[in-house]
């Protein structure tokens, strides 16, 4: 999955406007313009198309995480300058405060059945040997039962 799908993704499933998505940002410390958000957001056949990089997202997954559960107390973390699926999946999982079950449960929703011993090893440091790399069908699974569950249709 590209970083541009999981940012159109999650502005659909939780209908965030132009406004919203620059607002996330920002809670995060980082200021972008409606220019930049709505380049993210395009298809990549349009010619004003912009590709969101690794920060980029994680300062908006970081910003996510303060809008849905609030600021925490003292230093802010720093954004990943290199994100991975399982980082990502790890950020929506702090942002939407989700539980091992919760996450099953989502899963479920879309046909998708793993055991808690298969989901904990997407969020193990990746020197341990338990580690799972979480996979582009994974995360996609993820974020569409997210959106069955979170979107405001």
């Amino acid at each position: 999955m590209t970083n541009n799908d999981i940012l159109r993704r999650l502005r659909f499933t939780f209908g965030f406007n132009d406004t919203k998505m620059m607002e996330i940002f920002a809670l995060a410390d980082f200021d972008v313009s409606r220019a930049q958000v709505c380049d993210w957001l395009k298809k990549e056949e349009d010619p004003t198309f912009r590709d969101i990089n690794d920060k980029q997202l994680a300062i908006f997954l970081n910003g996510l995480i303060i809008e849905k559960r609030g600021k925490k107390e003292g230093e802010q973390p720093i954004p990943e300058t290199h994100l991975t699926n399982n980082a990502v999946f790890r950020k929506l999982k702090i942002s939407l405060n989700l539980k091992d079950e919760d996450i099953l449960d989502i899963l479920a929703l879309v046909g998708m059945r793993i055991s808690k011993h298969e989901l904990s090893a997407f969020f193990r440091s990746p020197t341990q040997s338990q580690y799972r790399a979480c996979n582009d069908q994974m995360l996609r699974n993820f974020l569409q039962g997210i959106q069955k569950k979170y979107s405001i249709e």
